[in-house]
């Protein structure tokens, strides 16, 4: 098998939960030794969250292959000092911790750092290392709100769209955690020298508001603040939208440039409905509202079969098992079903987005699993193998 692009690279994974596993999983399918750092009462907390499958977390199952897992008790002096001894083998540490955690525990940045000049030092949070509400406690749902996303998705006058998915964890926080370590270990090439990253998930979660936000600042007093379910993108148009079939189920239109919207139009045979559909002054939602009527005369088979072999950017809502099932994805790979040896089992993976060779599907740890086989590449003795338990 050809060389993965990360491999060499060496992570220690102090995260917990979605948002640092996730960016972990990632650097793991391309190729860095990946060595989970857990407290040995518990571990990882999502390693007891439900659906569980022989008492196993299918959550920690799904963000935790292809890593190895270490127990060390950082409120110990041992523990402590273990983690300076070992960070020094490691190009990149990841934490979740709110701020200031690691430093009261004596194993912060500038600790590390002192051990290994090289590091890559990234701290994942809430709202970022600094200012007044560094400390807060929030989840992806609070993070989405702070940055204004949130509020711009839903019905105009109705209450906000409920995302569904976590964005500010892994938009917010894992994907801007891996663009920072990939664009601090570029740098290290050059320096020689490590770099703290400070991701903060509400700040990430803006970017998925950046055209819009950055639009609005650039019109000034010219423009008007964002407003939910009345531009151009998020309702205001008749050709981008959500509309309900006969039989409750929705189809994604999306046919924003004339000449999708006015193939729509002409092939549902309403030519009319062309002109006002762009109109967010009264003309869109009167379209909408027709376009609304005509969808909702028919299932969702009969839009599939009369919008088939077009190329106007309609899709269904898959739901449920239909996105497993789709031919395009599987055409792609998403899904690779593997035994794991370990556990006895039959297992398919749900594959990271970016596959650059063969992905390893090695399945994840059980707690502590690997403890002795990391402190000992460490060049860590029996004797002080024996001071932390092992």
């Amino acid at each position: 098998m050809n060389s993965l692009p990360l491999t060499g690279l060496k992570v220690l994974d102090l995260s917990r939960l979605l948002p640092g596993p996730y960016a972990t999983l990632v650097l793991a399918d391309l190729g860095a030794t990946v060595d989970k750092v857990e407290e040995p009462d518990g571990g990882d907390y999502i390693r007891q969250m439900p659906p569980l499958r022989d008492d196993e977390s299918a959550l920690f199952y799904g963000l935790n292959r292809n890593k190895r897992s270490l127990t060390l008790n950082l409120k110990s002096p041992e523990g402590r000092d273990a983690l300076k001894r070992l960070v020094r083998g490691y190009d990149v540490l990841v934490e979740s911790f709110r701020p200031g955690v690691m430093d009261k525990l004596g194993v912060g940045e500038a600790a590390l750092r002192a051990e290994n000049p090289r590091l890559i030092y990234c701290a994942i949070s809430g709202y970022g290392q600094t200012g007044p509400d560094r400390l807060k406690a929030g989840h992806d749902i609070n993070y989405v709100a702070r940055a204004g996303a949130l509020g711009y998705g839903g019905v105009a006058g109705g209450a906000p769209a409920f995302p569904g998915v976590q964005i500010g964890d892994i938009g917010g926080g894992s994907l801007f955690a891996l663009v920072g370590i990939l664009a601090a270990l570029h740098e290290r090439e050059r320096t020689g020298r490590g770099r703290f990253v400070d991701v903060s998930m509400t700040e990430g979660s803006m970017a998925f508001l950046h055209m819009h936000l950055a639009a609005r600042l650039f019109m000034g007093e010219q423009g008007q603040p964002l407003q939910r379910g009345r531009e151009a993108l998020n309702g205001g148009y008749a050709c981008y939208g959500l509309y309900r079939t006969k039989d409750d189920r929705w189809l994604a239109v999306g046919a924003l440039e004339p000449k999708f919207f006015s193939g729509l139009c002409e092939r549902l045979g309403r030519m009319d409905l062309f002109e006002s559909g762009y109109d967010v002054n009264g003309g869109a939602e009167r379209v909408k509202a027709e376009l609304a009527r005509l969808f909702a005369e028919h299932p969702l088979a009969h839009w599939q079969q009369l919008f088939a072999g077009t190329d106007l950017c309609i899709e269904p809502v898959l739901e449920g098992d239909e996105v497993l099932a789709d031919a395009q994805h599987r055409a792609r790979g998403l899904f690779a079903e593997v035994e794991d040896p370990q556990r006895g089992l039959k297992v398919t993976h749900l594959l990271t987005p970016l596959r650059m060779g063969e992905t390893p599907l090695r399945p994840p740890p059980t707690l502590g699993q690997h403890s002795r086989e990391i402190l000992s590449e460490a060049g860590f003795a029996s004797d002080a193998l024996a001071k932390l338990g092992l």
